[in-house]
């Protein structure tokens, strides 16, 4: 049973396998405190160590991670990796807010067509969703 809340998004982040290989830009599926999981075009060995970057999000979120899973689908493959440090673990709750607040930011272009800063987009999702965001322990 999983022991943490997945957030689903769609925010570019760096992975790096160590070791050589390229490097590519995948598209983060969801995060929570004890991992991620991102959709790659090439495929990751389970128990590999990976670096984890996002940095649309935040230029200092960079984390050692291991991949757990790797599944075929029809577009490539979909990858899980477990944080390794703890530490990282709580920067990983203050990215699921940025990416949570990166969505409301495009639907509010989207459904209003107003443009906003990334301040007033936190501001407002503060505002209105942060009461109903899971803490760390759900």
């Amino acid at each position: 049973m999983r022991r943490f809340i997945r957030h689903s998004t769609d925010i570019p982040i760096d992975v790096t396998i160590e070791g050589p290989s390229p490097e590519q830009k995948p598209l983060l599926n969801n995060i929570s405190v004890a991992g991620l999981s991102f959709h790659a075009t090439i495929e990751y060995k389970q128990n590999s160590f990976v670096k984890i970057t996002i940095p649309t999000v935040s230029d200092e979120f960079e984390t050692p991670g291991r991949v757990v899973w790797c599944r075929p689908n029809d577009n490539g493959f979909d990858v899980g990796v477990e944080l390794l440090n703890r530490e990282d673990m709580y920067m990983a709750r203050m990215v699921e807010q940025i990416c949570h607040i990166e969505h409301y930011k495009k639907a509010v272009l989207k459904q209003e067509g107003r443009e906003m800063s990334g301040e007033l987009a936190a501001l407002e999702w503060v505002e209105k969703y942060a009461a109903e965001f899971p803490t760390a322990e759900t």
